[in-house]
């Protein structure tokens, strides 16, 4: 499909919704993808780019940011508190902040740096026992423990249960998002970014999409 081809039905979702031109961002998550392709991605003009794993992000960002200046990196995978220190360094923004522990170790980075990543709270709005993410009734007051901790808290983030509508999904996580006035929305991959536009989303995650198939081969955490 290319990279092309998903700008355009971006902007065909944006106009749809009556949202503004440009009011999405796209991520094009370049997890496991063989670096020519991102680097055609990246000579095509994009600069907004997600990775799931700490290592593997850092041996190959610090290059292709010397190279193609304005590139930022989303961390959108879940993040182990003892590879914090170096997530912080390396992200513009993580998507997947999801229990107490984890926020007050940022919080103490944040404190040492002087600065941090902006950071969503990854919420699971199916409440699936196998996924990460704090549960939807327990949303509202980790919104405020983040917040006591002076942690950058921008928006929500979810990946709605597999094979069930993603739109109810979608909507939840917007009004949770809103009661807790927090403006930005993480959600939509590319087989549903439409659907989280409409309901909202300021950034959606496409892959596959963009790159093709990945090839998921041995790989560092």
């Amino acid at each position: 499909m290319g990279l092309e081809e998903i700008t355009r039905r971006v902007a065909a979702a944006e106009a749809a919704a009556g949202r503004a031109a440009g009011s999405v961002q796209l991520i094009a998550v370049s997890k496991v993808q063989p670096a020519e392709r991102v680097e055609a991605v990246l000579r095509a003009g994009h600069r907004l780019f997600g990775e799931n794993y700490v290592q593997e992000a850092q041996g190959k960002w610090p290059a292709w940011r010397a190279g193609f200046p304005g590139v930022a990196v989303h961390m959108i995978g879940p993040l182990q508190s003892n590879k914090a220190k170096i997530a912080v360094e390396l992200f513009e923004a993580i998507h997947t902040l999801d229990r107490p522990s984890l926020a007050t170790k940022l919080a103490h980075l944040a404190q040492a740096r002087g600065a941090s990543p902006e950071l969503f709270i990854q919420v699971n709005t199916g409440s699936e026992p196998q996924k990460a993410g704090v549960l939807p009734e327990g949303v509202d007051a980790f919104v405020a423990e983040a917040r006591g901790m002076d942690l950058p808290v921008v928006g929500l983030m979810c990946i709605p249960p597999e094979g069930e509508d993603p739109a109810p999904h979608f909507a939840a996580l917007a009004a949770m998002a809103a009661r807790n006035g927090l403006t930005g929305l993480s959600m939509g991959m590319s087989s549903d970014f439409e659907a989280a536009i409409a309901a909202g989303a300021t950034h959606v995650r496409v892959g596959s999409a963009i790159f093709g198939a990945r090839d998921y081969g041995p790989r560092a955490g």
